[in-house]
């Protein structure tokens, strides 16, 4: 696929270590500084598909790069530059050994083990009669464990604590971060006449104070619904119209793939592609309300390599 940016192997100033993610890369510069691509992978049920997706990259960036700038009041940032579109440089933070995932609603994995009898999400009780794309009454938390490798898994806060994984004060504190930004997520989204349906914050520490790390509110780390068909949809028990990665989860489940093991990834024509980066770029334009523009370049990688030292060398 012509201008995708599947693999990066740089070689940049005072570079410490590189960490090949799921979708992002992440080098290490000296002792401060983590610059972070944002690739064009696309991954699915814990898997690196095999093609990558025009745009992609850019896209989740730059949806980040403007929420980070977004709810930067409500508590700090790793951030500190974007010298490309698909770039960020920040503060590196020891992350925090678990996800806070945050629903409003409940639909996808969650739903899945509804549907299936769970009524224990996360130490929460839900109750019965629940149906699929459902309000909570309030947001709820379901945290995960923040896995290097494989499947992440559920967890309570109970668990978290018990574990060691995170104080009870330092926790209670990603409770109140993670709630904040959800009504800050949720009102900027409405206002694009969307709903911020669920999404996922990652918080590290820095010098003793916790910062706001990785991405937030893309399409990739968070679900969104129309919001002028939500009730009318979900009082005839139809799909969403959604904005998120679950149509690729669909697809690949209509096609056999879960992840599991022995399954085959279907084929991802030029085709298929270019609609799922038609998708990530309608998101992009919905949630941003502005219009997206495609970095051009004739070679993806050499012009991020150039941008990043460029940054670097000031």
């Amino acid at each position: 696929m012509k201008n995708t940016l599947v693999n990066t192997n740089y070689n940049l100033p005072e570079q410490t270590n590189v960490y090949h993610g799921k979708v992002r890369d992440v080098y290490s510069i000296g002792k401060d500084l983590l610059v972070m691509i944002a690739t064009d992978r696309i991954s699915a049920f814990d898997v690196v598909l095999p093609q990558g997706i025009p745009y992609k990259g850019q896209v989740l960036n730059q949806i980040a790069d403007k929420f980070l700038d977004a709810t930067a009041d409500i508590l700090p940032n790793w951030k500190l530059a974007t010298p490309d579109p698909m770039v960020t440089v920040g503060l590196r933070c020891e992350p925090y050994k678990v996800e806070m995932v945050i629903r409003g609603y409940l639909t996808g994995s969650a739903w899945r083990e509804y549907k299936s009898g769970v009524r224990n999400l996360c130490g929460i009780q839900l109750p019965e009669g629940m149906k699929e794309n459902q309000k909570f009454p309030s947001p709820i938390i379901t945290p995960t464990t923040k896995a290097d490798e494989g499947h992440d898994e559920n967890i309570s806060k109970e668990e978290i604590i018990a574990q060691g994984l995170v104080s009870k004060d330092e926790y209670e504190q990603l409770e109140k971060y993670t709630y904040a930004l959800f009504q800050r997520g949720t009102e900027i989204a409405a206002q694009k006449g969307l709903i911020l349906v669920d999404t996922k914050y990652e918080f590290g520490k820095k010098d003793g104070k916790i910062y706001l790390i990785d991405e937030i509110h893309t399409p990739d780390s968070s679900r969104y619904f129309y919001a002028d068909t939500y009730n009318e949809l979900f009082e005839k028990g139809e799909e969403q119209r959604q904005l998120s990665k679950e149509f690729v989860r669909k697809w690949l489940m209509e096609n056999g793939f879960q992840g599991k093991d022995g399954q085959k990834v279907p084929e991802m024509t030029e085709e298929y592609c270019n609609s799922v980066s038609e998708r990530y770029i309608e998101l992009y334009e919905k949630i941003v309300g502005e219009k997206f523009i495609k970095a051009q370049s004739e070679d993806v990688s050499a012009r991020i390599e150039n941008n990043i030292k460029n940054y670097l060398n000031k």
